[in-house]
This record gives structure tokens, sequence and C-alpha cells, in this order.
């Protein structure tokens, strides 16, 4: 069976049906959601069935992908098991991926047992626009073919990066665009403050960060090439940069990245 079906139909599962649509994904995405008025647009733009109930999702998925908030992924498998039990007949796919940040493999196992074989996914919800970076890690038990089909699936959207699950909440806090968007949100804030009108402090700011990082990509030169171009000395870039590293920039970062694999780590204790 090829039919993915999403359990939960927030903006990750948003993200994911257009890009895969924009990739020219033909195949079936179902969604399931307790609240089927969210998932509404999702059919208009994506063309997703919504599904009518969580048995009737269940039973026609060829892989399920949970995307649901942490802390509703222990309810929404319990519901699944209730779903099998009270139905013998009730089919229970066995390649199952989650998207919840920090909730281990382990977890996932206990609250739903055999014969679901889980991987673990962390998209970028730029994959709606086909740019997103896909980190995965798979429970022993998940085959290569499963594997190789859970990769080729986030594929479509971009970049995947197989990661020993231990290296996955790192990965989680730092991959997120939200970094961009906070970094251009304070640059034009303070271009603002430093004289230039709201639009051309964005379009400076987004510049800087955006058109930056195309070109480290495209050029092949090494960051710390760059980086030691960049500060020619008495240069104004010199100047900023050495004002923002003795500001604690570097800290401040490294403070951020840390606070986000702890949440992550809250989350493994649900």
């Amino acid at each position: 069976m090829n039919t993915v079906v999403f359990l939960g139909g927030g903006h990750i599962t948003g993200a994911l049906a257009a890009g895969l649509r924009l990739a020219g994904y033909g195949g079936e995405i179902v969604v399931y959601d307790r609240h089927p008025e969210k998932v509404r647009a999702l059919r208009r733009e994506s063309r997703v069935e919504v599904a009518r109930d969580l048995k009737s999702a269940t039973e026609r998925a060829g892989m399920v992908v949970v995307a649901v908030r942490p802390g509703s992924v222990r309810e929404m498998l319990a519901e699944v098991a209730a779903c099998e039990a009270l139905s013998r007949k009730a089919r229970v796919p066995e390649l199952w991926v989650s998207l919840a940040a920090g909730i281990p493999l382990r977890n996932l196992r206990a609250w739903l047992g055999a014969p679901v074989r889980w991987a673990r996914a962390m998209p970028s919800p730029v994959c709606r626009i086909g740019r997103g970076l896909t980190p995965v890690c798979f429970d022993s038990n998940v085959s290569e073919g499963e594997s190789t089909r859970v990769r080729k699936f986030f594929a479509r959207v971009g970049p995947v990066l197989d990661l020993p699950e231990g290296q996955l909440d790192a990965i989680t806090a730092t991959h997120s665009p939200t970094h961009g968007y906070h970094a251009l949100a304070t640059l034009a804030k303070a271009a603002e403050d430093a004289g230039l009108d709201p639009a051309t402090a964005l379009t400076a700011a987004a510049h800087a960060l955006s058109d930056g990082i195309v070109y480290w990509r495209e050029s092949g030169a090494e960051l710390s090439e760059l980086l030691r171009e960049a500060a020619t000395p008495g240069g104004i870039a010199a100047a900023t940069m050495a004002a923002m590293d003795a500001s604690g920039y570097a800290r401040a970062v490294g403070k951020g990245i840390r606070a986000g694999v702890r949440q992550a780590q809250r989350n493994a204790r649900r």
C-alpha cells in the first residue's frame, strides 16, 4: 500500500503536503485530525483526503507519519491501540515515522508495540518550497527497504541526513529556520536604529544573511576563508563582528542551542 497517512493536520503536515505536491508527488495523502475543520484548507491546497476517523485512516496506510505535538504523541498512540483492541480485524500498518521533537524511539516502541517499526524524522518547515532538511534515524528492526522508503519520501522536499538518535536533539535545535527569522528581525531592527527606513533595513539584512549564505554554498569557499576576507583591518565588517563577539554573540547562540536540547530532553520524559 502506497498511501501515506498523517496523524495531525498542523503546520508541519501542511508544509510537507505542499512540498510533496510541488515536487510532483502523486501518491495518496490522507490526514486525520481530531478537528477536521483544521484540514479543510489542506484539502484545497494540497489535494489531501481528510479521514473521517482514526481507525479508517490507519487501516489503509502503507506508512503513518505522526505529526502531533510531543505532549500529544502518547495519547494519540493510545487511541490507535484502542482501535486495534476494539476490532480484531483492525489492521495496524508496520512502518511509522514520528516527527515529534525529543520523543525517543524507546518511548514510541513502548507506547505502540509490535509489529510496528519506527523511524524518527525532523523535517524543516522550509520543505514547503522543496528546500527542507530532514534528519532521520531508524529503530534497529526497520528493514533496509523501509529505511530507503522513508529517505526517498522526505528527499522529495529537500536533502535527508542520516544521524544516530543521540544527535537528533542537537540538530533539531540547530537546523530550525527560526534562527534565520530571528537573526533577520534582529539585524533589521539594528539597521533601523542606525537610521535606515524599515523596508531598506529588511532588504539589507536579508541580503546579508540569505545571499551571503548562498554565495558560501555555491562558491565552494571555506567559511573560515570568507570570514577572514570580510575582516579587513580597519574595515566596517571587522568592527561589526568584533563588537558582536565582544558582546557575547557566540555565548548567546550557544546558550540558545543548549536550551533547545534541554527542551527536547524534557519531551523525552513525557
